[in-house]
């Protein structure tokens, strides 16, 4: 069976940019969320196999969004993204239980840091 993935990122272009490359790698896009509210009410309702989830969003950030999520399903495999790159919101997201983190427009990372949870 194909990994299913959420997508959250403000940025409808970030998202279908996203979308296409993992798509053509196989892996399911099961929904995308535009918000951190967003965001956590579709991991709630999919149950997604991997969360792909940008720092900066509206409503509620990517990491407050994060630490519900990992509150809610501790187990859960969320790759966060963010164009900053600041070495401070790396290490934050990883302390809340983040298992990965690429910086944007990087996304040929996507795919290898996607398969180390296969």
């Amino acid at each position: 069976m194909n990994k299913t993935v959420l997508i959250a990122d403000d940025s409808l272009f970030m998202r279908t940019r996203i979308k296409s490359i993992l798509e053509r790698n196989g892996y399911v896009i099961i929904s995308e969320a535009s918000n951190g509210e967003e965001a956590f009410e579709k991991y709630k309702l999919h149950h997604p196999d991997i969360l792909l989830l940008d720092i900066s969003m509206p409503k509620i950030n990517g990491l407050q969004a994060l630490k519900q999520i990992i509150h809610y399903h501790s187990d859960a495999v969320v790759i966060m993204f963010s164009a900053l790159g600041q070495k401070t919101l790396i290490i934050d997201a990883l302390q809340a239980g983040a298992k990965d983190f690429i910086v944007k427009p990087n996304f040929e990372q996507i795919i290898p840091v996607l398969n180390k949870f296969n």
